[in-house]
């Protein structure tokens, strides 16, 4: 049987014709690039010898693909004699052990370009050693898996397999390194944007300078394109694996046609690997386009067109007039190195100091101006400026002044296309109410989205639970895991971006963690892996708590302070129609089959969609406009006339008293109302069998979200204090009315339970910030850390379900949890400190006026200021106690 039998060959010509055009387009770019880098440029960088390593195992990768279709890869089993086995194995052996090296070697290069870019920006830097740690550590781990596939590792070539070896399904590999490649390769995708859309370039430079780097966009698309290919086969297998199973077939593990179903999937990993090596090499041949087809780069009408195309002999009335282009004003060097991230040089005595533009633009410093035109230049010079090298030394200076200038005369003039808005916003906290619509309702879309994945995210697991046939501990224990998350996220990763960075900075890194978590449901699907939902869970919790931790405090800061409470929860409201639209679609969508494996598998999509998504919002929300709120404008904007947020109950500052009852409030809040939704089947199966629970539990989140957007309502005549006791009392009390009655009685009391919990969160959380100033932020992480009680009571609940006191009885956890959480709403309402300090107010003094404050005011801002910077024994604080005993007849004036 030779290769030329055409009725054998099946998908054997397709996946060889491929893998060599690949191989040979690589080639070619990297070819070119070496001769830019060697010739044009003269220099060989780091990232060069590493993409020609990349190459070398490409090349040997493809031509194990190019044998093992010889040998019969792409054929059906029973159409490769078994004589060709072991060197179809072979070649399938060696294509697997290179595969993660060459991916590795690639995205090294890729990221050691990146360190070499000339910014100062450390997030960038740390950032890019970051990706690098996780591509090579993480490949290292999954090459040698891949290497110990078998053991021992002989049985890799052999057939049949030994008895004595065993050997792990290399679809199951593959599988298991997607969510890695997926994310590094988005990761190196958008990690370079922000340094190069804050850069001040002409418009046509700017774009394609951006095209260059979103090449991998392309490597990331065939990245999915490849997965299809493994899902189809790992469907595959799972069936025939079946099949032979219920026929006692001994070919289980010989002969499920791998040779057929994964012949394609190999194919699309060449296109990954060579496509990337290609993609990595786009930057590096700029010079080669510069040096023969320059207008490419050039805007129509760029001065730097004009100077690059005087020669030596050109008129000198030309030259005089580049010459006399005025150049740009220099900034300061603090305003250089903050808004260009790039670090100040110390100019010497006969020069302007150096910022990112004229960095960019300028020949490299490192080149002698009196060199010929074949002088070494710097990667980021070809990349950003045209090709001036075939200058006289003569104009090159000047051409470098003309790219750094603005040009008055509007036949030269230069347009720049910028992304950088050096137009300061206004503080968070003094924002007004038509001000705050925008804001506010950016981030609500964040509120809707989590509540849409966690209604997914709780679905998937119920489903999850059923086909892998989990027992009651292992839901709970992937319930808890996911709250668990709760208790690291605000308070490591949480705390310290929102402290050094902002809001939007949590918005952007909570929904990059969670995205990526919810890509680790691919694998988990397919494998139905406990221990990989239970990562899953972690991290995507872990993610939605630093979004939490930014956009629960926004929303109550943004805007009048008196409608904290109602900000809050309409947004709360918002997110709780995303759970109840979840479960919906995915009821339709998703589960409509008979439940087993592959029905699992389908999910995937959702996630994967979901995932790509949530990482795209993150790269929007860096680019929208939001204000920002400093630890210095919270505590201005939190300071009143009676010193009510000063005052103290005992030694102890009444903010840190309120603050403390509050988390413990939320923790006990959270836990119950985890509780109730974690033992609502096992309730409704003892109280009601005939009830449909998808049904009901449906019910009872459309009453939670209706409770919210009633309590918004009703805050406007109603201080959030008291709304927080009578919702807190209602659901204690439909809680025990849901413990003795059964029935109809019993869904209906259940129901309501889950209607007064609805707006207890925000009221907790709101009330809490209040009067906190300057340590607002870490208020919102210990409150929203305390979200990790849903972790601790509905594991107890569970358990008391399952065993001989039933369901009913379990809803005594929650019952006890809420009575607890009910002491914070007591002592808002019986403390008068603590009434004064969480009432809602209105003053002159507040930030959601716009108009200025009254002379009274700011005589009583700046007496606030005196008091709080007083300090004995200096200079300074003499002349404060001046002009306070000057103030003093205003003081009793407003008393």
């Amino acid at each position: 049987m030779s290769l030329s039998h055409g009725s054998f060959q099946g998908r054997s010509e397709a996946v060889l014709t491929v893998t060599i055009l690949m191989l040979a387009f690589c080639s070619i770019f990297v070819a070119l690039r070496m001769f830019s880098r060697a010739v044009i440029v003269k220099k060989i960088a780091v990232d060069d010898y590493f993409i020609i390593l990349a190459w070398i195992i490409a090349a040997g990768l493809s031509i194990a693909i190019c044998i093992g279709c010889a040998w019969g890869l792409g054929r059906h089993e029973e159409n490769v004699p078994g004589q060709w086995q072991a060197m179809l194995r072979k070649a399938n052996y060696v294509f697997s052990v290179l595969y993660q090296p060459a991916l590795m070697a690639t995205k090294t290069s890729i990221l050691a370009f990146y360190l070499a870019l000339p910014t100062s920006n450390r997030i960038f830097k740390w950032a890019c050693i970051g990706t690098l740690v996780v591509v090579n550590a993480g490949g290292l781990a999954l090459g040698l898996f891949t290497v110990f596939q078998c053991w021992p590792i002989g049985a890799a070539f052999q057939h049949p397999i030994p008895q004595t070896a065993h050997c792990t399904d290399i679809i199951t590999i593959y599988l298991s390194s997607t969510p890695l490649n997926i994310i590094t390769d988005l990761a190196i995708l958008f990690l370079p944007m922000p340094i190069l859309t804050s850069m001040r370039l002409p418009k046509k430079q700017k774009i394609i300078l951006i095209i260059t780097f979103s090449f991998g966009a392309f490597v990331a698309a065939v990245d999915v394109v490849r997965v299809v290919y493994l899902q189809g086969a790992a469907r595959t297998r799972i069936r025939q694996i079946a099949v032979f199973r219920e026929e006692n077939d001994s070919r289980e593990a010989e002969q499920t046609d791998f040779s057929w179903y994964a012949s394609l999937s190999f194919m699309w990993s060449a296109i990954e690997v060579n496509l990337g090596i290609m993609c990595a090499s786009v930057p590096g041949l700029k010079p080669l386009v510069s040096r023969f087809l320059p207008s490419m780069l050039r805007d129509v009408g760029d001065p730097t067109s004009r100077v690059g195309s005087v020669s030596s002999g050109s008129d000198p009335a030309k030259m005089q007039e580049v010459q006399r282009v005025p150049s740009m004003p220099s900034l300061p060097e603090d305003v250089r190195a903050r808004d260009f991230s790039i670090s100040p040089r110390t100019p010497t005595d006969d020069e302007e100091p150096m910022g990112m533009i004229d960095f960019l633009t300028a020949p490299d410093p490192r080149q002698d101006s009196s060199t010929d035109d074949e002088g070494t230049m710097g990667m980021m010079d070809f990349l950003t400026t045209p090709e001036t090298t075939h200058l006289p030394p003569a104009t090159r200076t000047q051409t470098n002044q003309t790219n750094t200038s603005r040009n008055t005369n509007p036949a030269t003039e230069q347009t720049f296309f910028d992304f950088v808005n050096m137009k300061r916003r206004k503080g968070l906290p003094y924002v007004t109410t038509r001000e705050s619509i925008f804001p506010i309702s950016a981030v609500t879309v964040l509120f809707f989205i989590w509540g849409f994945e966690y209604g997914l995210l709780d679905v998937l697991n119920q489903q999850f639970q059923r086909v892998a046939h989990m027992s009651a501990a292992q839901s709970t224990g992937i319930h808890s895991a996911y709250f668990a998350g709760y208790a690291f996220g605000p308070p490591t990763v949480g705390r310290l971006v929102l402290k050094h960075w902002g809001f939007k900075a949590c918005f952007t890194v909570g929904l990059s963690i969670f995205g990526c978590g919810t890509l680790i449901f691919w694998p988990a699907a397919v494998l139905t892996s406990f221990s990989a939902f239970i990562i899953t869970n972690f991290i995507v919790a872990f993610g939605l708590s630093i979004l939490e931790v930014a956009a629960n405090p926004f929303i109550a800061l943004c805007g009048p302070a008196e409608y904290s409470e109602i900000r809050l929860n309409l947004s709360q409201a918002v997110q709780a129609v995303g759970s109840i639209v979840a479960p919906l679609i995915a009821d339709k969508a998703f589960f409509t089959r008979v439940m087993h494996a592959p029905s699992l598998v389908d999910t995937q999509w959702a996630y994967l969609g979901i995932s790509l998504f949530t990482i795209l919002l993150a790269v929007v929300y860096y680019y929208i406009p939001l204000p920002e709120a400093s630890d210095e404008e919270l505590e201005d904007a939190a300071e009143r006339l009676d010193g009510a947020n000063n005052a103290k109950m005992g030694n102890v500052n009444i903010i840190w008293i309120t603050l403390a009852f509050g988390v413990f409030s939320q923790f006990c809040y959270v836990g119950a109302q985890e509780a109730n939704a974690t033992n609502y089947d096992a309730y409704l199966d003892v109280v009601a069998p005939t009830f449909n629970p998808a049904n009901t539990m449906a019910v009872a989140h459309t009453t939670f979200a209706v409770s919210r957007f009633l309590a918004a309502g009703l805050g406007f005549w109603v201080k959030p204090r008291i709304l927080m006791l009578v919702f807190y009392i209602g659901s204690i009390l439909f809680s025990a009315l849901a413990m003795h009655y059964g029935g109809d009685a019993g869904v209906g009391f259940m129901i309501m339970v889950f209607f007064f919990e609805g707006p207890l969160f925000a009221l907790i959380y709101a009330q809490c910030l209040r009067g906190m100033g300057k340590h607002t932020k870490l208020a919102s992480v210990f409150i929203t850390s305390a979200v990790c009680g849903g972790s601790v009571f509905a594991p107890i609940s569970s358990v008391i379900a399952t065993s001989g006191r039933g369901a009913m009885f379990a809803v005594v956890v929650p019952a006890v949890v809420l009575g607890a959480g009910t002491i914070f709403p007591i002592y808002l309402n019986a403390s008068p400190l603590a009434r004064k300090q969480c009432d809602p107010i209105k003053d002159a003094t507040s930030p959601e006026h716009s108009r200025p404050a009254s002379d009274a005011s700011r005589t009583s801002r700046a007496l606030s200021f005196l008091q709080r910077n007083k300090k004995r024994d200096s200079p300074v604080s003499e002349w404060r106690e001046q002009k306070s005993n000057e103030l003093s007849p205003v003081r009793h004036g407003l008393a």
